[in-house]
């Protein structure tokens, strides 16, 4: 007699961490005082999308209580992204090659490809060098939605993962306007759960439509844990890479070590852009005949992919005003005190000059969301840098 093999399904990771506001939220579920529109925020990776997906949970569970009970059958449903009344958008590269009257369609082929992946693969990190954006057509996706009976829910529940890419990606703040409408006026029972890491570059109008819940780091502990176990993540590699996480599993997932097509060790995607973001203060403060080949090191298009990078310049610029202040045992890059000791010794950087060079950056990274040359954005934050931590030194060219 033949056998089967017996499908084990693929469920979401077990929310980590976040007690107090678990808590919070359940008992306002309980009291019938959940907001309808909420904006989960925080730091990047420390797992707001999957506190939506839980809270979402909490709301179709048949029988809740301080936690969703995890066995009813919207429970499992959820747990395996396959609840018909759970709705989880998030972020996507934009189709290539298709018409503007097929845009939703195709983005709607393309989120559901990623949740595929998703479900058998839940504890990832997207690309950080891929640009995506939350489109008009998503949220004509959403909109349609939203306007149908539900199956078994009271009424829709939207997840609306890194909400803030809602404006930048566009020409125009069509998506953002279209989102506004739908929190204006949500249609029948209908639930939105927003996340955003920056949610100062959403519309004020949609802030002021949802009720925020602030979510903090998780211990660094709980990261490596959450590695380990749910990772399949070695002990020492995970330990690493939650020194470096700041109290996010996300962040934690791309200081993981890989391998390149040829099955060669190579360092994680996030190292990689840590390791550019230290180029380019090294550039800055004491090798000047490499700013000009640093700049040329980069590719002419696809600024945009510099906006992650731009966030480890300024952890490092931070760390690097720590040091050269004396407070080295308090820096994210915890395992580069000895190296940004030397750097600021040998070039002279001033500590009180640090502060100002943040502008820099923010500079660049609204260059950078211009889409102008990523070459010419390098090439000037080099500079500009030299010029704010070093000001007795003249601009490279000069002399």
């Amino acid at each position: 007699m033949a056998t089967t093999a017996r499908i084990v399904p693929v469920t979401l990771h077990p929310l980590i961490g976040h007690p107090d506001e678990r808590r919070a939220v359940a008992t306002a579920h309980a009291a019938g005082r959940l907001p309808s529109s909420l904006l989960i925020r925080g730091p990047r990776g420390i797992g707001k999308q999957r506190f939506a997906l839980w809270t979402a949970q909490l709301c179709v569970c048949d029988a809740p209580g301080a936690e969703p009970c995890g066995t009813c059958p919207s429970c499992r449903m959820v747990l395996g992204l396959e609840h018909p009344d759970v709705h989880w958008y998030f972020p996507l590269p934009r189709p290539k090659r298709v018409s503007p009257d097929r845009l939703a369609e195709a983005l709607e082929e393309a989120r559901n490809e990623t949740l595929q992946g998703r479900r058998e693969s839940p504890l990832t990190r997207p690309s950080p060098t891929e640009v995506t954006g939350l489109y008009l057509g998503t949220i004509r996706n959403i909109r349609a939605r939203a306007h149908m009976r539900p199956t078994m829910a009271p009424g829709p529940i939207f997840v609306i993962g890194d909400a803030d890419l809602l404006v930048p990606q566009e020409a125009s703040q069509e998506a953002a306007n279209a989102l506004l409408k739908l929190l204006e006026e949500p249609p029948g029972a209908a639930r939105f759960i927003l996340t955003s890491s920056e949610p100062g570059r959403l519309l004020p109008t949609i802030r002021s439509r949802t009720v925020p819940l602030h979510l903090g780091p998780l211990p660094v502990d709980d990261v490596a844990g959450a590695l380990v176990e749910h990772g399949d993540v070695d002990e020492d590699a995970a330990r690493k890479a939650a020194a470096l996480s700041q109290g996010s599993i996300g962040r934690a997932i791309g200081f993981l070590p890989g391998e390149d097509d040829k099955g060669d060790p190579v360092a994680g995607e996030l190292d990689q852009l840590r390791r550019k973001a230290y180029a380019i203060l090294r550039a800055a403060l004491d090798d000047r005949p490499r700013a000009h080949a640093l700049a040329f090191d980069y590719p002419s298009t696809g600024a945009r992919t510099l906006l992650d990078l731009f966030q480890f310049l300024e952890e490092w610029l931070r760390d690097l005003g720590a040091v050269a202040s004396g407070a080295g045992t308090s820096t994210f890059n915890v395992d580069a005190v000895d190296a940004l000791r030397d750097l600021s010794e040998r070039s002279g950087v001033d500590p009180s000059r640090v502060p100002a060079s943040f502008a820099a950056v923010e500079r660049a990274r609204e260059l950078a969301r211009g889409n102008v040359n990523p070459q010419l954005v390098v090439g000037s934050l080099v500079r500009s840098l030299g010029a704010t931590l070093i000001p007795t030194r003249a601009p490279v060219g000069t002399r």
